[in-house]
């Protein structure tokens, strides 16, 4: 399937900012299930200063902010050949070990909810694959989807205490109890083609784990499945953290306003 996407992020500021440096980890690569047939980054209001990969394979772009700059406007562009492999993205790959997935963040680190969500689970299998589609299953039970329910920061312990949660919310959650399990699990960003509408104001998350003979498979835990033709990956890390489009910091600029517009389609 080929996919054709439009993604502009837009910041506004209320006072001139005077510095600020940003890394933008914007740019897809890649791999089993994708292959990048084109893809531009365009930026006003800032101006590329360096371009390098993460120790995830992620390529980052590194902007410093025009001193003066009121807006910040990100445009991304490009055409994806997807494939459905069923969620196997290939083996694993980069200068972070296997075992470095297996560790909690302050965003996994679980708590009482966690806790006992854990244990609740009993799939009643010894194949990890299997344990793992039942463990997607387990956290979208316990934590419906629910729209605005969360923020950025939301921890996975705090979204599963309050029982409600979008897509980063069960993803933290599937990684803190995957890695509790003994098992390697990242957090992808990317995006979904979504079958009723085009236009969209977010991108998606889901998780992967890794499962020995298969490599790193994905789980959607918010929609039920595996990620299929109408996934495109851009980035993979530990948490929300090590993926976010955008982080970095600005020095002044006064009150920040974001609109994030998103198109996805064939």
């Amino acid at each position: 399937m080929l996919l054709r996407i439009a993604h502009t992020t837009r910041y506004s500021y209320d006072e001139p900012v005077p510095y600020g440096l940003q890394q933008l980890r914007l740019r897809p690569a890649s791999n089993l299930s994708q292959t990048v047939k084109s893809w531009s980054l365009g930026i006003e209001g800032g101006r590329s200063q360096a371009r390098f990969s993460d120790q995830h394979g992620n390529e980052v772009d590194l902007i410093g902010i025009e001193p003066g700059a009121t807006e910040i406007v990100l445009t991304c562009t490009g055409e994806i050949e997807t494939r459905n492999t069923a969620g196997v993205t290939g083996p694993h790959e980069g200068a972070a070990a296997l075992w470095y997935f297996r560790r909690q963040t302050d965003r996994t680190r679980p708590g009482a909810a966690l806790n006992r969500l854990l244990k609740s689970f009993d799939p009643d299998t010894d194949d990890t694959l299997a344990r793992l589609h039942a463990l997607s299953a387990h956290v979208l039970t316990a934590v419906p989807y629910t729209t605005e329910a969360t923020h950025v920061e939301t921890t996975a312990e705090a979204a599963a205490e309050d029982g409600e949660g979008v897509c980063q919310d069960h993803t933290h959650i599937f990684l803190s109890l995957a890695r509790e399990l003994g098992i390697p699990a990242r957090y992808v960003s990317g995006y979904l083609m979504m079958n009723d509408r085009e236009m969209q104001d977010a991108s998606h998350a889901w998780a992967e784990a890794h499962v020995d003979g298969l490599g790193w498979v994905g789980f959607d835990i918010s929609n039920a499945i595996s990620p299929d033709e109408r996934y495109v990956k851009i980035a993979t890390g530990l948490d929300y953290a090590e993926v976010a489009p955008v982080s970095g910091f600005i020095h002044g600029g006064g009150t920040e306003s974001l609109i994030v517009s998103l198109q996805v389609q064939q």
